[in-house]
């Protein structure tokens, strides 16, 4: 693979084949359930010259969650959290990007969840320097991660365990390895 610099915006499509958006919440108060959403779209506007003016949509379709537990994805599908027949997308827009040095971004935006959208930041290693493909194509990556209480978003169900606690977890922390081809 060869690389090659930026030095004007170019417009990049996220690839959905080498792209995964996961999270994870604490389960009984015990250990981490983890899930992924299987549909995530989206398109990086990056400025080579000025990583400031970069920009990133992204949307997921709510009903390809997924934790490996169908009983699970299908509560987790229903009105108790997603309600995906009412709230089909979750969806982020950036509205900032600051360069925190070694490669690292703080990425800004407002996050919609369950038809709640709150402003949050991602911190983003990346992106990578633009990579050439076997087949011609150039490509490039983030990582990023952030953490939400899924309660801002008006997912509130649980229940209470018999021993003390909660079921499932407030804090949810969001991770994306993101892909992007050249348009």
């Amino acid at each position: 693979m060869t690389t090659q610099t930026l030095t004007q915006t170019t417009t990049w499509n996220l690839d959905p084949a080498h792209s995964v958006a996961e999270f994870k919440v604490k389960h009984m108060m015990i250990s981490n359930v983890k899930g992924r959403f299987t549909g995530v779209k989206g398109e990086l506007a990056l400025d080579g010259e000025n990583i400031a003016n970069s920009k990133i949509e992204a949307t997921i379709e709510a009903a390809t969650i997924t934790t490996g537990e169908p009983q699970r994805d299908a509560h987790l599908k229903s009105a108790d959290f997603f309600d995906v027949e009412k709230f089909a997308t979750l969806g982020f827009r950036s509205t900032g990007v600051k360069a925190k040095g070694d490669g690292e971004l703080a990425v800004t935006g407002e996050l919609t969840i369950h038809g709640v959208t709150r402003p949050v930041v991602f911190e983003v290693e990346g992106p990578t320097a633009p990579a050439k493909d076997p087949w011609g194509n150039l490509r490039v990556a983030i990582s990023a991660k952030t953490k939400i209480n899924r309660k801002d978003y008006g997912l509130t169900w649980n229940a209470a365990l018999e021993t003390g606690g909660i079921l499932v977890g407030e804090e949810v922390i969001i991770t994306l390895e993101v892909q992007f081809v050249k348009a």
